[in-house]
């Protein structure tokens, strides 16, 4: 039986006729969209954008010359980003079901690849490959799509088909086998910033697929102890050490280890409740704070837009949440609710590290701020991320 929807309600992909085929399927979809999850999503691009030029428009030595340089780059991201989600949304998450295995394998490859001499070292990390033409990708950021999937898939399967009220013991361990396995050689990069974030991302996927409580306290105690012995085994960077050690005692160093932090927190204290104004403040344009266009964006809005401003992308982050949040509870399919479970514990983390390690409560971890930081893979990930919750709304079965 299929709805007007130009999708199966009972099966796992969309009708051979396609997704776009009548113009009622095509009303039927517009019309199911989660319309404040996209604009909201939409709105934190578009200040992105804005925030992005300002830190970059006159530091020649990365525009080139060309203050639009970023601007334009992160718009065309931006628009990559709506045309995966848009392709997210036509081929279904079900669909995508199918083929996480192929997925999986492909994302595992390129992390893999980072480790070899294709990979490129930027910002401390080893964690990129350059593809040429000024062009780089991060494999770690579409390896959270994939684990959230795979766990999805193994966690659901015997559920949905009605075999099985919870996962069982054994599917949890296949389960967690299909994060370890990423996160392992992530940790080897070391990317610890991604390694923390799709550890959030396996506690909300167990959470919200039913199994045992007994997983998620053992899988608290093991990070804590892994935590310890991953120190112990230096197995960190100094300047990831060093990083932990500023967050402990902001004084330590604040001209050496400290002094992103503190140059963050004076940005953001600086702009008061409604700012300096747009390309007028004067940590961003005296360059004070490094990486503004990525990891320390929101020192940008801090101190040129205010608490207003600030305040502003928090509530579009939230109502992002929100609707995620929305979404999970409203699937009647187990798959659709862990998928949905681990974005929104992907964002919410994501979003609260990053803007806590610029308020100086959390150490700085090098993640960009979802939709607003600028950076391709970021980018793209986040708006596949919203696809797949946009598919899970659109292909929910009818209720009179």
């Amino acid at each position: 039986m299929s709805g007007t929807n130009g999708f199966s309600v009972s099966g796992y992909g969309p009708r051979r006729d396609g997704l776009w085929s009548t113009l009622s399927a095509r009303d039927s979809v517009v019309r199911r969209l989660d319309w404040p999850l996209l604009l909201s999503a939409l709105v934190l691009s578009g200040i992105g954008a804005l925030l992005v030029w300002s830190a970059t428009r006159g530091r020649t030595e990365l525009t080139g010359g060309d203050p639009y340089n970023f601007l334009f780059r992160h718009l065309l991201n931006t628009g990559i980003g709506v045309t995966l989600m848009i392709g997210t949304i036509w081929l279904g998450h079900r669909t995508l079901r199918g083929a996480v295995p192929v997925l999986y394998g492909i994302s595992v490859l390129l992390i893999v690849l980072v480790l070899t001499p294709v990979g490129a070292t930027i910002n401390g990390a080893h964690a990129w490959i350059v593809i040429g033409g000024g062009f780089s990708i991060q494999p770690s950021e579409f390896v959270k799509i994939t684990i959230i999937l795979g766990m999805a898939m193994l966690l659901a399967a015997r559920v949905d088909a009605g075999d099985q009220l919870h996962p069982d013991h054994r599917t949890v361990v296949k389960s967690l086998g299909i994060a370890v396995l990423p996160m392992a050689i992530v940790m080897l990069m070391p990317d610890l910033g991604s390694v923390m974030v799709m550890a959030v991302m396996v506690l909300g996927v167990l959470l919200a697929s039913g199994a045992s409580n007994r997983w998620v306290l053992g899988l608290i105690g093991s990070g804590i102890a892994g935590a310890f012995l991953v120190t112990a085994l230096g197995l960190l960077d100094e300047y990831q050490i060093n990083r932990f050690a500023a967050f402990a005692n902001p004084e330590l160093d604040p001209a050496g280890v400290g002094y992103n932090t503190n140059q963050a927190r004076i940005a953001i204290g600086s702009g008061g409740l409604t700012g300096t104004g747009l390309f007028k403040g004067s940590q961003t344009t005296g360059q004070f704070v490094p990486e503004q266009q990525t990891d320390f964006v929101f020192t940008v809005a801090g101190e040129e837009l205010g608490f207003v401003g600030a305040g502003l992308i928090l509530v579009l982050l939230g109502v992002v949440l929100w609707r995620a949040c929305r979404i999970a509870r409203e699937t009647t399919e187990l798959y659709g609710t862990i998928v949905a479970a681990g974005i929104i514990a992907w964002f919410a983390f994501q979003s609260f590290e990053n803007i806590g390690m610029t308020l100086g409560i959390m150490p700085v971890a090098g993640l960009p701020l979802p939709f607003v930081s600028y950076g391709g893979s970021s980018m793209f990930a986040v708006w596949v991320a919203v696809g797949l919750l946009q598919s899970i709304r659109v292909q929910r079965p009818i209720t009179a």
